[in-house]
């Protein structure tokens, strides 16, 4: 906790000039080529062998051989240690400045308490230097995350701070008089050691404060859980002259608070730490309190239970076997004393603080165990209800009601078969039992949450008298006049109670119900989205562990088989690595294609559960205009999965615009709800957004397969027979061990996704590469392939250097490309946009080469050409075991085609088919041509497509063709490029070429 964090050292390197610096201290600098000199400051010389060079930032004297960067200056030139020169240049810059000299015994930051103060206010002052020091210290922000304690306002309601150990720094040195005046009064108070060091050292302070603020006593928690300082994680105060540890009240206010209420809810839960308080308050139970320890409830906190006049107690120690004696000690004194107490359950070996952060949503867990608290026993009777109207003086009663009616209070409802004691629900949890206790009657009020619109309020109320012993029980429309006047005339005479009582209690009732249904409909108008779970330290170590794994596309890939995959590597790596760019800006679609039942859902099932729940949107349809309507920012940066793209043909516009334009807009006419007129409403939904669809059609709008990856499942008998084995290994023992391994997997990569950040990436490369150009599809399939690149590298991204660059005034941080990375996309590039970029669907592709093999095959036994073998589908369907199904489909796209020629049966009742094709383009069938290796980013130069004219293209297309070179301006296309060929365009002219820029 005590060390720098590197980046602030790197930050201060960076941006604190050694120039400057040297210049303030008064030292003339000289131009000399691109160093500064000057005469050493810190020794005698003649000649100049001091230099600076503001192109590194850095110092050095080739005399005396010292040199370093700003903070090596700082420390020679002032003579401070590291972390006092470090802080000088946080604070100012210009405090770092001055003569050089030897060593200084003056500090030159200015010491945050006053030295005549006395010790209340010398305590309230250090807490208020820790409680600023918190704010900036990125460790221990990071540490109240990991344990959950990030509620907006807890820092500032309990004064958190840190002890970083820049007090001393801030401080005179003891060898001066007020050094040693102010330093032996810190440590009477305890803040410092006898020793001179800081007690509460790399600790997160909690101060412990009385109810006018006064600090009592300082909690420190070290932030460093090191096994071997077992005893020095909790440090409080020393006060030896009292013979105490501690004193005073953790969160007295909490207790104050609680003993306001009305008798019958006065309870208070105590913790054995301060951390557990701490939990409990940031989900909502402002009523919590902390021992020190399981042995320290102090007289201060039974004093402050009796003088607030608390009646139950609920214990929350931890579940270990230290707590569970303490809680047993405790509750016996609490119950000695006259209090009710329950024991919280929490699982075996948890305290408040780890559950709260094992379980999601923490609030909600933490309300089920103080439901669930188990009563131990009560010192003194139950109380019951009684009127909140003072009862001495009825004189003072009679005015009271004439002003207007007593105030209800709003009371949890208390669960059925429990110990009769009220659980406050946390903040923004609504009862689904409302009681109302004031001066003449309790109401009990059912069905409240069923009133959706502002327009009813019709309820179950149940009212009762305990002076009388009458009650009353109806369902009635509150918002209804005579449903009132009935039930409030009925009401009077079965309670007897007058009826202008009634009548003020039931407007109070109307009143409250009110407020609740407002709370109630905002929070149905609050996008209802999951957030990420906080990750504790070892998950996100393990989380880390992985991503800097130097095969970390190849355990990406081995997980996925572990899901369930069969086969299908390059598929998975494309699909992979679109769904990690929609951390991007402009992300890529993915569009799986195939058969039914061939396992397209299953590959994209694979690839979503490796995303964290709460980014990725899955939906089996879409109906026209619900794009429009899913909120402003629901959809950004997520992934949107849609089961089947036929069920989202009705949404196909939508989608498309989305994934071009990254945003959405529709004018649509709504009720103005105030003055009942239509008027026009803007929704607006943005981007940018990844998209997944599944299909089993063939023929899919060109528009969609534009935006998309479209990835085509392995439909060999090969990967049907590797898929039964793997069906079949499923019902052995080594196959269910397997699959009781995969929500480990699932959480582990869940993990890792959300520590990738949405980095900007730099391909240093990118004038170099090269894409092919004779479509002008390609103009999409070129952003498709840079995109995949930025991809890579982003799920890379902690193996990477993360630079900086200053730009109009802001720090821009980025990480780059490796050749790596290009060598990965062009992989996958060959495998899938070579797919993408031909004339037929993959399918249809593989059926023209079985055919052509059976073609082959029956003119070698026949002795005969190719081109003299007839076949019908029934030939087809019995040599490649295809359905009757997909040969009509595909046999009719090759006969369009012209790659099949279709001769009339004998009878007009049969087709016999002629292969026109002669299987050239084969070898290049996974190649994608134009795209450069990377062998040639090493030492060719720097490559950019040009156009050329119509006389050089044909030549060049001669020469291409034979693998000769075009005066130097192909060179690259050598046959070690992507495509030892180009390709003519329409208008006759060469598409694509490179030159040397």
């Amino acid at each position: 906790m005590a060390r720098i964090p590197e980046d602030e050292i790197e930050r201060i390197k960076s941006e604190v000039s050694v120039q400057r610096l040297v210049e303030a201290a008064g030292i003339e600098l000289k131009r000399v080529g691109r160093d500064l000199a000057a005469r050493c400051p810190f020794h005698e010389e003649e000649t100049a062998s001091f230099k600076v060079t503001p192109a590194k930032n850095l110092w050095r004297c080739f005399g005396c051989n010292e040199g370093g960067g700003p903070i090596d200056w700082v420390m020679k030139a002032r003579g401070v240690s590291f972390r006092h020169a470090v802080e000088l240049l946080k604070a100012d810059p210009a405090l770092a400045a001055g003569a050089p000299r030897k060593a200084t015994t003056v500090r030159a930051l200015a010491a945050p308490v006053s030295f005549d103060a006395n010790e209340q206010a010398l305590l309230a002052q250090v807490v208020d230097y820790y409680h600023q020091q918190l704010k900036d210290n990125e460790a221990a922000l990071a540490y109240l995350k990991v344990r959950g304690l990030v509620h907006p306002q807890l820092i500032e309601t309990f004064k958190l701070g840190v002890g970083d150990r820049t007090l001393g720094l801030r401080l005179p040195l003891k060898n001066r008089a007020a050094g040693a005046d102010i330093r032996g009064r810190l440590q009477r108070v305890g803040i410092l050691r006898e020793s001179g060091h800081e007690h509460f050292n790399g600790c997160l302070v909690v101060p412990v404060l009385d109810e006018r603020g006064q600090v009592l006593d300082v909690y420190g928690r070290q932030l460093n859980d090191d096994k071997r300082r077992e005893q020095a994680r909790h440090l409080y105060l020393r006060q030896p002259e009292e013979g105490r540890r501690s004193r005073g009240v953790f969160n007295i206010a909490g207790i104050v608070e609680a003993g306001q209420r009305p008798q019958g809810q006065r309870e208070v839960i105590q913790c054995e730490a301060i951390l557990d308080a701490l939990s409990f308050w940031s989900c909502g139970y402002t009523n919590v309190t902390a021992s020190y320890g399981t042995s320290g409830f102090t007289a201060d906190m039974l004093e402050a239970l009796k003088a607030n006049h608390i009646e139950r107690v609920l214990i929350a120690y931890d579940r270990d076997e230290a707590g569970e004696a303490g809680a047993r000690e405790l509750a016996a004194h609490l119950i000695a004393e006259g209090f009710e107490v329950l024991r919280v359950q929490f699982p075996k070996g948890m305290d408040a603080n780890e559950f709260a952060c094992k379980m999601s949503p923490p609030e909600k867990a933490l309300a089920l165990v103080v439901r669930q608290a188990e009563w131990i026993g009560s010192g003194r009777p139950s109380v019951q209800p009684v009127e909140l109207a003072p009862t001495a003086a009825p004189a003072a009663k009679t005015a009271a009601k004439e002003e207007g009616p007593e105030p209800a209070t709003f009371l949890a409802a208390k669960t059925p078969g429990a110990p009769q004691h009220s659980t406050h629900e946390p903040a923004g949890a609504l009862p689904d039992e409302v009681q109302l206790e004031a001066a003449a009657c309790t109401w009990r009020i059912r069905g409240w949450k069923k009133n959706a619109t502002p327009e009813a309020m019709r309820v179950n109320v149940q009212v009762r008298c305990d002076k009388s012993g009458g009650y009353f029980v109806d369902t009635l429309d509150v918002y209804a006049a005579r449903a009132r006047a009935s039930f409030v005339k009925q009401a009077s005479v079965e309670l007897g109670v007058g009826e202008d009582a009634v009548k003020r209690e039931l407007g109070a009732v109307l009143m409250k119900l009110e407020g609740l249904q407002d709370e109630l409909m905002a929070q149905a108008r609050k996008p209802q989205t999951p957030t990420a779970p906080i990750l504790s330290a070892e998950e996100e170590a393990e989380a880390m562990q992985l991503l800097r794994s130097p095969d970390l596309m190849q355990r990406i890939v081995q997980d996925l088989h572990a899901l369930g995959v069969v086969g299908e590597d390059m598929n998975l790596v494309a699909a992979y690595l679109a769904a990690v760019s929609r951390k991007l800006d402009a992300p890529l679609a993915v569009l799986i294609q195939s058969t039914s039942a061939a396992g397209k859902s299953a590959l994209m099932d694979a690839v979503l559960n490796l995303v964290p729940p709460e980014e990725r949107i899955r939906y089996s349809a879409m109906t026209g205009q619900s794009l429009y309507y899913l909120g402003e920012t629901n959809l950004q940066h997520k992934i949107l999965a849609i089961a089947e793209e036929e069920g989202v043909r009705q949404a196909a516009y939508a989608l498309k615009l989305l994934q071009s334009d990254g945003e959405l807009t529709i004018a649509s006419t709504a009720k103005d709800e105030a003055t009942g007129n239509l008027q026009t409403r803007q929704y607006t939904v943005k981007g940018p957004v990844m998209l997944m669809l599944t299909t089993t059609a063939i023929d899919v709008d060109e528009e969609l397969l534009n935006r998309c990856l479209v990835l085509s499942v392995n439909e060999s008998r090969e990967q049907t027979a590797a898929i039964h084995a793997r069906q079949r290994h499923k019902q052995t023992l080594e196959g269910l061990l397997q699959s009781a391994g995969r929500e480990r997997v699932q959480a582990l990569h869940h993990n890792a996704q959300r520590l990738l950040a949405s980095v900007a990436v730099v391909n240093p490369y990118a004038d170099q590469l090269t894409f092919l150009a004779d479509k002008t599809r390609t103009r999409r399939d070129h952003m498709k392939y840079l995109t995949l690149i930025r991809a890579i590298a982003l799920v890379h991204q902690h193996q990477r250097e993360v630079k900086s660059v200053e730009h109009a005034g802001q720090q821009l941080h980025y990480i780059e490309v490796t050749k790596g990375d290009i060598a990965l996309a062009n992989r996958v590039a060959h495998e899938v946009l070579g797919r993408t970029l031909d004339e037929m669907p993959p399918q249809t592709r593989k059926l023209l080469r079985l055919i052509a093999a059976m073609v082959a095959q029956r003119a070698s036994d026949a002795r005969i050409t190719p081109a003299q073998v007839r076949f019908t589908r029934r030939d087809v369907r019995g040599a490649t075991g295809w359905s009757d199904n997909q040969l009509k489909v595909h046999c009719a796209r090759l006969a369009d085609m012209e790659y099949l020629l279709v001769h009339a049966g004998s009878r007009g009742h049969s087709f016999s088919y002629e292969l026109l094709w002669d299987g050239g383009g084969e070898d290049d069938e996974r190649r994608l041509c134009g795209l450069i290796e990377t062998e040639a980013l090493e030492t060719g130069p720097s490559l950019r497509p040009t156009q050329v004219g119509v006389e050089g293209a044909q030549d060049g297309l001669k020469m291409a063709s034979s693998g000769g070179h075009v005066g130097g301006k192909l060179e690259w296309l050598d046959g070690r490029a992507s495509c030892a060929h180009a390709r003519l365009a329409g208008d006759g002219a060469l598409a694509a070429a490179a030159v040397a820029s």
